[in-house]
C-alpha cells in the first residue's frame, strides 16, 4: 500500500459548482466538483505522514527500436532527455532505466532492482546511457511490466513511469497491450510521450489514460530534454498517492457519468470499483500542488415541488499513512431542489455549461479528424468548425490555434471553416494529441 511522501503533504479541498434547482418532476443533476491540494495551504485537512514514509519511485522506458536509428537524433535526443530526467531527480529517490524493443531490459542498474538516486548514483545512471542503442522491434507490453516489477521491489510512496516511444506497437497483439495495461493499472501512474510522427496517437494516449498519466507529442527530437525535465520535476512534486474520488449516492439515485474534465477530459465512469452499499471509488491517481475538476451527473427519482433531497456526496479518499485503510480527505454534497420557478430551474450553472462544451470539444476532435482520414471532407469540415466553434467560445486559445493549422477559419463564431488542403504531418498528430487539454472556467 502506499504511503504519503515525507516532503510534500498535500490538504485537500472539494467545492461543488451546480444549480440544484429542477422543475417538477425533473431527474436530472449535474455538478462539477473542483478538488485542490495544496502544499501549504490552509484548507482542507492536513495528513501527517510517518518518519519513515518511503520516496518515490521512478522507471524511465526508452525506446530502442531499430526506428530510433531513423534519423539518428532521435536516439541521440532520447539519451540527452533521459540524462536531464536523471540530473532533476531528487536525491533519495529510487529510479532505474529500461531500453524498450521487442522486449525490456534494464539499463541501470540491473540485477532487477531500483537504484537510490545520490551524485554517485546519477553519474552512473549517465555513464551507462552510452548503451543506449537502436536496434529490434516494439513490444511496449514487456516494458511497462518490468517496470511494475522494479517499481514493485521496493517499499515507495510514489510509484511513477515515463515512457518514450517513436513508432507503432508492432510486436505484440492490442490484447497484449490492454493485458498489460491492465495488469499495470492502480499500480503505478505514467506519462507517455511519442518522438517525430511515426508513432500512433491512440496508443500512446491509451497508454497514459489507462495509467492516470499525461501524453504528448515532441515532434522535434531536440525538445525532449526539455520535456522530459518538466515530466520529473512534476512527478517529483508528488506527495500522495491512490486517492479516489467517492460518490454515495441514496437509493434510487442512478449514476449517469462521473468524468474527469480539468486539466484534461478523461472519463473515469467505467473505472468504478465498489466501496460499500451505494458508494463507488472512481481512482484519480497521485497529487502534488495541483487542481483539477470532474464533471457529476445522477438520475434522481421524480419529485414535487418543494421537495428536495441529497442527490450524492462526493468524497476524497486516500490510504492512511500508518496502516493504509482508506480515509476521508474531504467531501461535498451535490443537492435536488423542486421548484415551480421556472427562471430558476432552466439556469444553467456556468461551470457545468463550460466543461459540457469542453468535453464536447474533445469529441468533435476525434470526430472530426477521423472523418478527414477516412475521406469524409464534409463530415471532417462539420465536426472540425463545430470545433472552432466551441475553441472561440470558451476561451481554449491553444485548441484554437491547433485547429487552425488543420482547417482555414472563415468564422469561428458560427463554426465556419474549409479544410486545408495540405497538414502537416505533425500538427494533425499535435491536435489530436492535445485535443483533450482544457480551460479552466473563470469563476
Amino acid at each position: 500500500m502506499a504511503k504519503f511522501s515525507k516532503s510534500t503533504v498535500p490538504q485537500f479541498s472539494v467545492d461543488v459548482y451546480q444549480n440544484e434547482f429542477l422543475p417538477e418532476g425533473g431527474r436530472d443533476v449535474s455538478a462539477i466538483v473542483t478538488v485542490t491540494s495544496t502544499g501549504g495551504g490552509t484548507s482542507g485537512q492536513r495528513l501527517s505522514a510517518p518518519a519513515d514514509a518511503g520516496a518515490a519511485g521512478v522507471v524511465i522506458m526508452v525506446d530502442c527500436s531499430g526506428s530510433m536509428d531513423y534519423p539518428a537524433t532521435k536516439m541521440r535526443g532520447a539519451r540527452e532527455a533521459t540524462a536531464a530526467a536523471v540530473d532533476t531527480l531528487r536525491d533519495g529517490t529510487a529510479f532505474a532505466v529500461v531500453a524498450g524493443t521487442h522486449v525490456a531490459k534494464e539499463v541501470y542498474p540491473g540485477n532487477g532492482r531500483l537504484a537510490v538516486a545520490d551524485a554517485r548514483t546519477r553519474a552512473e545512471a549517465k555513464e551507462s546511457l552510452r548503451r543506449l542503442s537502436a536496434g529490434g522491434g516494439t513490444a511496449i507490453g514487456t516494458w511497462l511490466r518490468l517496470a511494475d516489477r522494479l517499481l514493485s521491489s521496493a517499499d515507495l510512496t510514489i510509484r511513477h513511469g515515463i515512457l518514450l516511444t517513436d513508432g507503432r506497437n508492432e510486436h505484440e497483439s492490442p490484447e497484449e497491450l490492454r493485458a498489460a495495461l491492465d495488469a499495470c493499472a492502480g499500480r503505478f501512474t505514467c506519462d507517455a510521450r511519442g518522438v517525430g510522427t511515426d508513432w500512433e496517437v491512440k496508443e500512446v494516449t491509451g497508454i497514459a489514460s489507462a495509467l492516470l498519466g499525461t501524453a504528448d507529442i515532441v515532434a522535434d527530437p531536440a525538445a525532449l530534454a526539455a520535456d522530459f525535465t518538466t515530466m520529473m520535476e512534476e512527478a517529483m512534486g508528488k506527495g500522495v498517492a491512490d486517492v479516489v474520488l467517492r460518490l454515495w449516492t441514496p437509493v434510487g439515485v442512478e449514476i449517469a457519468y462521473v468524468k474527469q474534465v480539468a486539466p484534461t477530459v478523461e472519463d473515469l465512469t467505467g473505472r468504478r470499483t465498489e466501496a460499500g452499499p451505494r458508494a463507488g471509488d472512481y481512482p484519480t491517481g497521485s497529487w502534488g500542488d495541483e487542481s483539477r475538476d470532474y464533471h457529476v451527473s445522477v438520475r434522481v427519482p421524480r419529485a414535487a415541488v418543494g421537495q428536495e433531497m441529497l442527490a450524492a456526496r462526493v468524497s476524497l479518499i486516500a490510504p492512511d499513512p500508518v496502516d493504509g485503510t482508506p480515509r476521508p480527505l474531504s467531501q461535498g454534497l451535490v443537492r435536488a431542489v423542486w421548484t415551480d420557478d421556472v427562471a430558476m430551474s432552466t439556469s444553467i450553472n456556468p461551470q457545468v455549461a463550460h466543461y459540457t462544451g469542453q468535453a464536447e470539444l474533445a469529441d468533435v476532435i476525434q470526430q472530426g479528424l477521423d472523418a478527414r482520414k477516412s475521406g469524409d471532407r464534409d463530415g471532417a469540415t462539420a465536426k472540425l468548425g463545430r470545433a472552432v466553434q466551441l475553441a472561440a467560445a470558451s476561451g481554449n486559445a491553444d485548441t484554437a490555434k491547433l485547429l487552425s493549422k488543420v482547417v482555414d477559419v472563415v468564422d469561428a463564431a458560427t463554426g465556419t471553416v474549409r479544410l486545408k488542403a495540405k497538414v502537416a504531418e505533425a500538427d494533425e498528430m499535435t491536435l489530436e494529441t492535445r485535443s483533450t487539454k482544457t480551460v479552466r472556467v473563470k469563476r
